[in-house]
């Protein structure tokens, strides 16, 4: 059987923490503390979102966790809920 093939990096997954903006830090954080969380990260990280929208979403989504029954746990509710959309 061959070796599986590794996945190739995503542009977070290659830059340091400094080089991130504040959407992929928070989503980095989460990561580290809940990698299993990472189809839920990478849906908000990959939505069509600006980076405001993108960073109020997945810090929505963190803040969530916590947090029984609330909404933000879910990815598609912090997208949904994310903010107007400010790209011009």
């Amino acid at each position: 059987m061959p070796p599986a093939k590794k996945k190739k990096p995503t542009p977070a997954e290659i830059k340091s923490f400094e080089e991130m903006n504040p959407g992929e830090k928070v989503a980095h954080e989460i990561l580290d503390t809940f990698a299993d969380l990472k189809p839920s990260v990478q849906q908000i990280m990959q939505a069509d979102l600006s980076d405001t929208q993108r960073h109020t979403a997945i810090s929505s989504f963190r803040d969530a966790l916590g947090t029984i029954g609330n909404p933000f746990r879910d990815p598609r509710y912090a997208i949904a809920n994310c903010g107007p959309d400010d790209r011009s």
